[in-house]
């Protein structure tokens, strides 16, 4: 990539657990917690700012290069975390749903959006989701789904 290119691609990004089944329980939440930020600092191009999330789901906070292909750049998340928490667990502990929500944020947001993924379990809890942030999917008919509404 050429070093003449101006760029602030910030994006948060979430995804669900199998079915919205509870397995980030607080035994497993913090080694997928950990092993999304780890990874995410050894993919080129990919720059982590912060994962959050509650039972069902992830948030995760990041910025990258205009090289870097979202699909992929989630798809090797996903995959990479489920396989090494199982592998490490030696059980299928850990299984993603299909798709995943991405929205884009300007820099002067980057607060705002760390301080909603750090507060994840307390949104919920009362009811103060934003529901942008918390899309996953869009039904067979175009309608945009929320996560409540998501299926496997």
């Amino acid at each position: 990539m050429s070093s003449h290119v101006y760029h602030e691609i910030y994006l948060h990004l979430n995804w669900h657990t199998k079915l919205s089944q509870p397995l980030l329980t607080d035994n497993l939440e913090p080694a997928v917690h950990n092993f999304l930020c780890d990874r995410c600092g050894a993919m080129k191009g990919v720059y982590f700012h912060s994962v959050g999330g509650t039972e069902t789901h992830i948030h995760l906070a990041v910025n990258i290069e205009p090289f870097v292909c979202i699909s992929d750049m989630v798809r090797e998340l996903k995959g990479a975390c489920s396989h090494d928490i199982n592998e490490r667990l030696r059980r299928k502990a850990l299984e993603w749903q299909r798709g995943f929500g991405v929205v884009s944020f300007g820099m002067k947001n980057l607060d705002w959006v760390l301080e909603y993924i750090a507060k994840q379990k307390e949104h919920h809890a009362i009811g103060t989701v934003r529901t942008r942030l918390e899309r996953t999917r869009f039904d067979d008919d175009g309608t945009l789904l929320a996560e409540s509404e998501s299926e496997a």
